[in-house]
């Protein structure tokens, strides 16, 4: 498995939205490893938005605010992740919700695991 761009792993931590890793058996599960962050959005990007609102399209501003907001909270959980001795996440999931106004959580979860 090769690591997504702006995704740097530590060493054979292997990363999978998978319940398991093909060709490897589980034999250590470590438990429920997990990774957040809270975004705020920034002015600039929300004006950008209101106008891109009226007129359609991708609103690259908040797309770039929730790749950031992913990488964080992905390399938070890699980190507890590897605390733990794992050399595999697996059953990787993503999730956010909104907080206050203008402000959303990402939070990304998984099972910490060692394969053979």
């Amino acid at each position: 498995m090769t690591a997504r761009p702006g995704i740097s792993r530590p060493a054979g931590l292997i990363l999978t939205t998978l319940e398991g890793v093909p060709g490897h058996t589980i034999v250590k599960h470590l438990g429920l490893v997990q990774g957040s962050t809270v975004r705020a959005k920034h002015v600039g990007r929300d004006i950008a938005a209101s106008f891109k609102n009226l007129i359609g399209g991708e609103l690259k501003g908040y797309t770039e605010l929730l790749q950031e907001a992913r990488h964080e909270a992905t390399q938070r959980m890699m980190k507890e992740a590897n605390k733990l001795g794992a050399n595999a996440v697996v059953n990787i999931r993503y999730a956010t919700s909104s907080l206050a106004q203008g402000a959303a959580e990402l939070f990304v979860y998984g099972t910490a695991v060692q394969i053979d």
